[in-house]
């Protein structure tokens, strides 16, 4: 959903092609970005069910009884890891997805794979608001998890070649305030369902079909990307979906520049052995690291769990709920803000000044629940507010930061020699972890108890150093100029891109041109998450 206020100010000497933000480019984003609504929903809903006492019942009785005994420990109230399961299984099932996305999308183009993923979804709904047993319930959540593995790497890279090149990058933070909105949106469907008996559950994870559907239909009646027709052979009719998109006829330039950046490319038969080269040692160590920290700020943690979380910390279901739904709110308005600030402060200064908020927030929860709950007593009122506020703090923080720019700094760092094997592994990182992370969070909190805020928060300086010394700022830097302007002027990983180490292998002159073309908004693989 294009608008001129989402538009990042143009790098010094980058070249933007003639292009009018049509009706029909607006209309196709908005179908399109429904893929991200889904994912977002996918990761919200499983949190608000898992807190209800019907699915618990059906589910996951032993989880109920201890949820229901007074003498439980209440950090240990939802340790089980078929519960756990039911949430990490989607993002293993995407991790695994991902692999044959890669080449569906590569081959066959965004549009049978957004297809391919809005049919996954349905199907993985239907399994799941239907479930009878627990088996059709975790399969059902595979199939979402499928989906989410082709939708997360088709949906991005339609909307990345889809777009005038102005509104590009404030259209790919776009697709993360989307996941935003899905998560908001199933935290107040939870609260609204979670009054409903015996069969609230069912509702909550059936509404998912309907971004699901979005994502279909927009599959059928949208046109293919031009970048993807002329990477297949089909130049006419990418020229002439080309010309629509950018309601206009003088379209030769670009055009000329798809094909040049499509031939270079596909002269590339190795990115992944190409990936493992000494130059891309930078950008490959900074992608794992940034995946990494993503996942252990403990943002996910929070917001799959985010309704257990609070009744854990001595919320009623109505109040916790309740409290999930704010944070929901606060996640999509600071992710707004990001789009603004992006381009303005740079992202160092963003992760640096978002790691000490969330350092402070992850200490000052930590330290509450350590003088509140030794008793495994409900909290005090006044306790419980100032944790609500301390959470809603760390995750406006990580909002504006390592949400939106885990994704966008790989996606801008990698040459277009190595872009698409790098966001395969930026994808491929991040879902494991995030696997890890679901799988074994409510185990972590049953045995470290208020210390794992603690332990988040080392995680967070830890990262933030990093940030300080080994991440350098990309911010209006145009991509073909990321090496000399970039790279060779940092302290440690000027070393990595000598002169000797660019030209070990390497077609400098085709590397030139291929990249002018991605400067200009052609790079089929320039995408994020």
């Amino acid at each position: 959903m294009p608008a001129a206020g989402f538009a990042a100010p143009a790098a010094p000497g980058a070249v933007e092609f003639e292009a009018k933000i049509t009706a029909y480019v607006i209309m196709t984003c908005i179908l399109a970005a429904s893929g991200g609504l889904m994912f977002g929903y996918d990761v919200g809903i499983s949190g608000g069910v898992t807190s209800m006492d019907d699915f618990l019942e059906k589910f996951f009785p032993v989880v109920y009884r201890k949820k229901k005994s007074v003498h439980e420990n209440a950090y240990c109230k939802y340790d089980n890891q078929g519960l756990q399961l039911f949430t990490s299984s989607l993002y293993l099932a995407g991790l695994v997805a991902t692999f044959f996305a890669s080449y569906t999308t590569r081959n066959y183009g965004r549009k049978p794979t957004m297809l391919i993923a809005g049919i996954l979804f349905i199907v993985g709904v239907i399994m799941n608001a239907a479930a009878a047993n627990l088996v059709m319930l975790i399969i059902g959540r595979i199939l979402l998890g499928c989906g989410v593995g082709f939708a997360n790497q088709a949906v991005p890279l339609f909307l990345s070649e889809i777009a005038p090149t102005r509104i590009r990058g404030g259209l790919n933070i776009l697709f993360q305030l989307n996941v935003t909105i899905g998560i908001l949106f199933a935290n107040l469907v939870n609260y609204g369902t979670a009054k409903i008996h015996p069969w609230g559950w069912r509702l909550s994870l059936g509404l998912a079909g309907i971004p699901a559907l979005l994502l279909t239909v927009g599959s059928i009646i949208l046109v293919e990307t031009p970048n993807s027709l002329i990477e297949r052979g089909y130049l006419e009719k990418g020229k002439a979906v080309l010309k629509k998109i950018r309601g206009t006829n003088n379209v030769d330039a670009e055009f000329n520049e798809l094909v040049d950046a499509s031939r270079v490319s596909q002269q590339v038969k190795h990115p992944f052995r190409n990936l493992m080269k000494r130059r891309n040692r930078p950008q490959l160590i900074i992608t794992i690291c940034l995946q990494i920290f993503q996942q252990f700020t403990g943002i996910n943690a929070i917001m799959f769990y985010a309704p257990v979380l609070f009744q854990t910390l001595g919320f009623k279901n109505d109040a916790s709920l309740y409290s999930a739904v704010i944070v929901g709110a606060v996640n999509v308005l600071s992710t707004v803000i990001s789009i603004y600030a992006v381009d303005k402060v740079g992202r160092r200064m963003l992760l640096l000044e978002a790691g000490a908020q969330m350092f402070i927030a992850q200490t000052i929860i930590g330290i509450l629940l350590a003088t509140g709950m030794k008793n495994n007593n409900d909290l005090p009122k006044g306790t419980a507010i100032v944790i609500v506020l301390m959470i809603c703090t760390f995750v406006s923080s990580f909002a504006w930061s390592w949400g939106p720019l885990g994704w966008l700094i790989p996606s801008e760092t990698f040459p277009l020699e190595t872009r698409s094997a790098g966001q395969s592994v930026t994808v491929c990182v991040n879902l494991v972890f995030t696997f890890v992370i679901g799988q074994a969070f409510l185990s972590m909190l049953c045995t470290f108890k208020y210390g794992i805020f603690f332990f988040f928060a080392s995680w967070v300086l830890i990262m933030s150093t990093f940030v300080m010394f080994l991440l350098p700022e990309t911010k209006n830097v145009p991509i073909e100029e990321m090496i000399e302007k970039v790279w060779k002027q940092h302290w440690l990983w000027k070393n990595y891109v000598r002169d000797s180490d660019l030209d070990d292998n390497f077609d400098a002159d085709a590397y030139s041109k291929q990249e002018k073309g991605t400067a200009k908004g052609n790079d089929y693989d320039n995408v994020q998450l």
